[in-house]
């Protein structure tokens, strides 16, 4: 998988050893407030204790696009007679394909249709396709999970407008469900092709531009539902997103390629016109996971291992050293996030070489 990954956030284990490994050393002094004087003389470079806000982010690489595509298999054994173009949009009670000269229309829901409706029949399917006869304007009959001769009424009314035989029974395959409208967005049949039961006619998306974005377990965080993002643009402009899912995908990895999960994050962008005709692109992702405002903080390289465990930091104040016990917090662009009895901002520290 190619992604440009910056990441503007270290992981405190990582950070701990990064600065171990820049020449910080375990030291023997006591963990009092006031810190202890240190002989060894001045550092050879200094920085300051700052206050400033400390955020947890992370740019990784996304897809700007409309999501992902579903498949739409045939139900009605036949001919297919019409397709939509791709790119087309197809909204409830709008054909999405001719089987026969009969038209598939396209219904809002969730559950897909698996049997024949017809008069006598109870159950949730029934009541989701009346709700969709009177969302199209159609009535005389009560929403609910009875299909009765009211109901066969408004049925044979709908065939009318349809160009279908007015039997007053819905065959299963006649009408196909989905959450919204829909974006077709590749063409699996042709004009002429056999369909029935198992066989692809088209694939279809949402009709609204997302962003996904694929992740690490292990940057979960950064993901709850809800969470804003920045999204970058290949023309550097920014618009905003916000999570909507996340899912976790388990890729099976090959024979030399153990299995790895990974999170499929889904973002929704609120500015469809500011994207332009951007219909897909890469683009950038920043998420913040958290901020910490108005802390105290100092470069990673000033911490020291303390002898009896934590950190601390190597106080400059005229010719001579002390060093202060720190508690850690966040850490963020080379910088941690610390607090210690006495510290203060614009002290001057020691950093490790």
């Amino acid at each position: 998988m190619s992604r440009r990954r910056r990441a503007k956030v270290l992981v405190a284990a990582g950070v701990a050893v990064a600065a171990a490994g820049g020449g910080t050393a375990a030291v023997g002094f006591g963990g009092t407030g006031g810190g202890a004087a240190g002989t060894s003389g001045l550092p050879p470079t200094t920085a300051q204790v700052t206050r400033s806000t400390l955020t947890d982010s992370e740019t990784v690489d996304g897809t700007l696009g409309y999501g992902t595509e579903t498949a739409m298999s045939g139900r009605l054994p036949g001919t297919v007679t019409w397709l939509p173009a791709e790119g087309a949009t197809v909204k409830r009670g709008q054909r999405l394909y001719t089987v026969d000269d009969e038209p598939v229309v396209l219904m809002r829901g969730r559950l897909p249709m698996y049997r024949d409706l017809h008069t006598g029949l109870e159950g949730a399917d029934v009541k989701l396709f009346e709700e969709n006869l009177a969302a199209l304007g159609y009535d005389g009959f009560t929403v609910d999970d009875s299909f009765s001769s009211a109901t066969a009424a408004a049925v044979e009314e709908w065939q009318e407008d349809l160009g279908l035989p007015e039997t007053g029974r819905v065959r299963a395959g006649q009408v196909v469900y989905a959450p919204g409208d829909v974006r077709v967005a590749d063409l699996k049949a042709q004009v002429g092709d056999a369909t029935g039961p198992g066989r692809q006619v088209l694939s279809h998306t949402g009709t609204t531009r997302v962003v996904t974005v694929r992740l690490d377990i292990d940057q979960q965080r950064l993901v709850a539902a809800g969470t804003a993002a920045s999204v970058e643009l290949p023309d550097g402009r920014a618009v905003s997103g916000k999570v909507s899912t996340v899912d976790t995908i388990i890729d099976p990895g090959s024979q030399n390629q153990e299995p790895e999960t990974r999170l499929e994050v889904t973002l929704a962008l609120t500015d469809q016109k500011g994207l332009g005709t951007l219909d897909r692109a890469t683009v950038e992702v920043t998420f913040v996971a958290s901020k910490r405002e108005n802390v105290l903080s100092v470069p990673v390289a000033a911490l020291l291992a303390l002898a009896e465990g934590g950190y601390g930091v190597q106080v400059v104040e005229g010719t001579g050293t002390r060093i202060v016990p720190v508690e850690v917090g966040m850490f963020s662009g080379g910088r941690v996030e610390v607090t210690g009895e006495g510290l203060a901002e614009g002290m001057s520290i020691g950093v490790a070489a």
